[in-house]
């Protein structure tokens, strides 16, 4: 695990914490550092919607102060289509852990398949050429929170309503899913809050229920034949 642990800390030194991305048919972003697209050219947007604000119950759920996490930001196409669902009230919160930052230039290719989210994308574009990684997208107060999640999470001083967990496969990018790191995750959840995951594999189903997590395998998205979701109950170790 040590090993594992300096490996993955040198490599994302050796790329200056910077993702190295590749193209795939001329348009769909793939991360060199894990050989795994963001997402899906013909659904990406959809399949978000399905899993993460659907998996969170957050059509029904969001309201003023209302705090989404997120492992894995990736494109930002996730903080987007939640910009998009919350268009009233006031303000929520999103807090997203990533350890490879995509330069801005890469962020706007990928983005340009998705047309609906381009009336909010601009303001974050323009964030992130800046180098800001602490910026409001429509009624969204986004913190990217750069640095491996193994360190920063347990660094983290807040909580989250619901989480998007939402890293690389689990077996390209086995960091992401430990069973400490899922523990952290229960150590920063509220009581009654949610997790919602493309996967279904059923070592992170485990690590997330003994982090006080009631988990249950759900429909998937697509092609997909299964994913997970999750109540947070509280156990005492994670109290």
């Amino acid at each position: 695990m040590v090993a594992t642990h300096l490996s993955y800390l040198r490599h994302a030194m050796s790329n200056h914490q910077t993702a190295t991305i590749e193209w795939r048919d001329g348009i769909i972003p793939v991360s060199k550092q894990f050989d795994d697209p963001y997402f899906s050219i013909a659904s990406g947007l959809e399949e978000t919607r399905h899993v993460f604000l659907a998996g969170n119950d957050l059509p029904d759920r969001l309201c003023d102060g209302f705090h989404v996490a997120e492992l894995g930001f990736g494109t930002g196409l996730n903080m987007l289509a939640l910009a998009l669902l919350w268009q009233g009230g006031e303000v929520i919160r999103f807090t997203s852990f990533e350890a490879f930052p995509m330069a801005a230039e890469d962020i706007r290719i990928s983005l340009k398949a998705f047309p609906e989210v381009a009336e909010v994308a601009e303001p974050f574009l323009q964030a992130w050429e800046q180098g800001l990684r602490q910026f409001r997208v429509a009624n969204v107060e986004v913190d990217v929170i750069i640095g491996d999640a193994r360190e920063t999470l347990c660094a983290w001083g807040d909580t989250a309503d619901a989480w998007f967990l939402d890293g690389f496969s689990p077996a390209k990018n086995p960091e992401l899913w430990t069973s400490d790191l899922m523990a952290e995750v229960g150590k920063h959840t509220n009581i009654s809050g949610t997790f919602a995951t493309y996967t279904a594999a059923g070592h992170v189903r485990k690590s997330l229920a003994d982090a006080g997590f009631d988990v249950e395998r759900v429909t998937g998205f697509g092609r997909k034949r299964h994913m997970s979701r999750g109540t947070f109950q509280g156990c005492s170790p994670c109290l």
